[in-house]
């Protein structure tokens, strides 16, 4: 008989757990089922041929996340139920679904040209870095040393994003193509002080390869919640702003090497407004 009612009570137990499971997975946190962006594909690049390509230049631009228009990529700090910020899209595109290589800066931390492929190994202890910090007495408050504490970054810590663009001239369609080559993340540096020791690209990934992530990962759209933008729609639509800090030149410098300040700024408009009237006089209408 005990055993009898023992097993009746363990039906019972079972059949509440599954139906509080049940109603758990049956709440829909909203007004309708997403789907556009979740199933969404990459849309091709068209062909394009060497022998159709009549003027190329590359440019280096970077996206100042403090801008209003780059808030997308920023927020939210932390992830909600139906969207992330970009830097916790690329983390996790890279810790946990392995989807994306990263790749390293080099000796110098200049290096952008995808030569050092990063294994999971180096990309982990790039995103929780061993840092020194302080250790005191507990009884006294007295410091006594320092120890190695595993930290994480974070996503407020990367204040920009830096692009590596070629603009290309198509006679054959006559239209200018803008093909993102690679996007890095920019961190800024501080010390255990909290004060700023500058800004370093964190590594460099390489777009293409991105396209596929983020063509499912929702960016908020603030003229229309119903039509949220994927970060794929963003980067391809140019729904950012953004400043050049580089062209193409025999001397392979930056801007920072030769102007600084509103010198700079002014050289980064005298570039894009130049790449503009070429695109304006090269074709007739």
């Amino acid at each position: 008989m005990k055993h009898v009612v023992r097993l009746s009570l363990l039906l019972v137990f079972l059949a509440e757990a599954s139906f509080g499971n049940a109603q758990v997975q049956s709440i829909l946190d909203g007004a309708y089922v997403k789907e556009t962006n979740l199933t969404k594909r990459v849309v091709p690049y068209p062909p394009l041929r060497e022998a159709d390509v009549m003027y190329q230049r590359r440019i280096w631009q970077d996206i100042d996340l403090r801008q209003k228009i780059n808030q997308q990529f920023y927020f939210p700090i932390n992830q909600i139920e139906d969207r992330k910020n970009l830097f916790d899209v690329i983390r996790y595109a890279l810790e946990v679904e392995g989807s994306l290589t990263a790749y390293g800066t080099g000796p110098t931390g200049a290096d952008d040209e995808f030569h050092y492929p990063l294994s999971p190994t180096q990309v982990d202890s790039l995103l929780h870095p061993i840092a020194m910090v302080d250790d005191y007495d507990l009884d006294t408050g007295d410091k006594i040393g320092s120890k190695e504490v595993r930290t994480d970054i974070s996503s407020e810590d990367i204040v920009r994003y830096r692009l590596k663009e070629d603009w290309i001239w198509d006679r054959q369609r006559s239209q200018r193509y803008v093909r993102i080559i690679g996007v890095a993340p920019i961190m800024d540096v501080r010390d255990q002080d909290g004060v700023s020791k500058g800004l370093k690209p964190l590594f460099w990934l390489y777009y293409p390869e991105c396209r596929y992530v983020f063509a499912n990962a929702e960016c908020y759209n603030i003229k229309n919640n119903a039509q949220r933008r994927t970060f794929e729609d963003v980067f391809q639509k140019r729904y950012f702003a953004s400043y050049i800090i580089k062209e193409d030149n025999v001397f392979d410098r930056s801007i920072g090497d030769y102007a600084l300040g509103l010198d700079a700024l002014l050289e980064s408009e005298r570039i894009k407004n130049e790449m503009f009237e070429l695109e304006h006089d090269l074709w007739h209408y």
